[in-house]
C-alpha cells in the first residue's frame, strides 16, 4: 500500500430522514454519494512495462528449453519452466490491466478490478506447482545422475542471467506497489537466481565432473522461490478475503476520528478492505453531536479518511440519536440494528 493517500472523493453527504429502526426508534442516515467511476485508473506505462517484459521472457524461454534439452541440465530446464510461468504470469497481469480498465456496469458495480488480484493468486499457485515439479525431478536426478554438458549449459545460463536482469529492470520501472507488478518481479527474481544456480552448476561440472550439483542447486533455488511465492499468495488471499490493509490500524482510525474530527460523538461498525491493490474502501456508522451539522461532519470524516489513512472511497451512515443507539448496543437482548 502506498504511503501517500489518494485525494478524497468529490462527493456530498445527504441526510435521509424517516428510516425506522428497531424498538420503534427513528434514525436519520447520511450516505456519501459518489459521482466518480469505480473503474481503476490503470497506468498505460504499467501495461507497456508488462508487455515488454512478456515479449522478452517468452522469446528467451524457447532458447532456454532448447539449451536445457541439448545440455541435459535440470537447472536449465527448471529455469525454462519457471520462465514459462513467468510468461503466463505476465500475460495474466497484462490482461488484468486491460480488462480491469473496463467501466463498471449494473452487474459489476466495481468493474473488473479484482481480476488483477486473481491474476496475482494464479501467479503464486503456478510457482508452488513449479517448485513441486523441480523437487520431484531433483530427487530422481540425485538417485541416478545423468550426463550434463557444461559448455552449452554455461552459455545459455549466462545469456539467461542477462535477460532476466533486463526484464527485472523493465518491471522495476513500473508501479512496484501493484500486486501484479510485484508478482511478476517475484517470478523474474526466481528466474534470475535460477540462472545464477545454473552458471555455478556448469562451472562445478566443468572443473570437477560432479553431476549431482545440478539437481542440488535447483532444489536450493526452489526454497528461495517458495518463500516469495508464499508472501505473494498470502497478499492476494488477504485482499480476496477483504481483510483490512496490513498497514492500517482500524482501532487507531476510530480513535483518530473521535479525538480529532469536530462533531464526531461515536464511531461504530468500521469495515475497511481493498478491492484491489491500492484501492481501499470503508464503511462506518457515525454518531454526530447534537450541535454539529451532519453534512459538514461527514465531509470532514471522509477527507480525514482519504488524507490520513489512504481511503479514497468511504460510505458513512449518520446516526443522530446516539444516546438511544448506545443504549441499544449495551442491552443484552437488543435486536440487531439493520445496516
Amino acid at each position: 500500500m502506498s504511503a501517500s493517500a489518494p485525494p478524497p472523493d468529490d462527493s456530498t453527504a445527504a441526510t435521509h430522514a424517516g428510516h425506522a429502526g428497531h424498538a420503534g426508534h427513528a434514525h436519520d442516515h447520511a450516505h456519501g454519494h459518489h459521482d466518480h467511476d469505480h473503474a481503476p485508473s490503470v497506468s498505460a506505462r504499467n501495461e507497456r512495462v508488462v508487455l515488454a517484459a512478456l515479449i522478452l521472457t517468452a522469446s528467451f524461454m524457447v532458447v532456454e528449453v532448447i539449451g536445457g534439452l541439448i545440455s541435459g541440465s535440470l537447472a536449465l530446464i527448471a529455469d525454462a519452466g519457471h520462465m514459462l510461468t513467468d510468461a503466463a504470469a505476465l500475460a495474466l497481469a497484462w490482461l488484468g490491466f486491460r480488462i480491469g480498465r473496463r467501466a463498471s456496469d449494473a452487474r459489476r458495480t466495481f468493474g473488473y478490478m479484482r481480476l488483477e488480484v486473481l491474476a496475482g493468486l494464479i501467479n503464486a499457485l503456478t510457482l508452488f506447482a513449479l517448485v513441486a515439479w523441480i523437487f520431484w525431478e531433483a530427487f530422481h536426478r540425485l538417485r541416478s545422475p545423468g550426463e550434463v554438458l557444461a559448455g552449452p549449459m554455461l552459455a545459455v545460463a549466462t545469456v539467461g542471467l542477462l535477460v532476466n536482469i533486463v526484464v527485472f529492470w523493465i518491471l522495476h520501472r513500473g508501479d512496484r506497489d501493484h500486486v501484479n507488478i510485484r508478482g511478476a518481479m517475484v517470478h523474474v527474481l526466481g528466474d534470475l537466481l535460477g540462472s545464477v544456480a545454473a552458471i555455478v552448476a556448469a562451472v562445478v561440472i566443468h572443473f570437477t565432473g560432479w553431476m549431482a550439483i545440478d539437481p542440488i542447486l535447483s532444489a536450493l533455488v526452489c526454497l528461495l522461490i517458495l518463500r516469495s511465492a508464499w508472501a505473494l499468495l498470502r497478499g492476494a488471499f488477504h485482499i480476496l478475503m477483504e481483510g483490512a490493509p496490513p498497514d492500517l490500524d482500524v482501532d487507531a482510525l476510530r480513535r483518530y476520528l473521535l479525538d480529532e474530527i469536530p462533531g464526531v460523538a461515536e464511531v461504530q461498525h468500521v469495515h475497511v478492505w481493498s478491492i484491489t491493490s491500492g484501492r481501499v474502501l470503508a464503511t462506518l456508522e457515525l454518531g454526530v453531536a447534537d450541535d454539529a451539522a451532519p453534512g459538514v461532519t461527514v465531509t470532514a470524516v471522509k477527507h480525514a479518511l482519504a488524507e490520513r489513512f489512504g481511503i479514497g472511497h468511504a460510505t458513512v451512515e449518520v446516526l443522530h440519536d446516539t444516546g438511544v443507539r448506545c443504549a441499544l448496543d449495551r442491552a443484552p437482548d437488543a435486536p440487531e440494528h439493520p445496516h
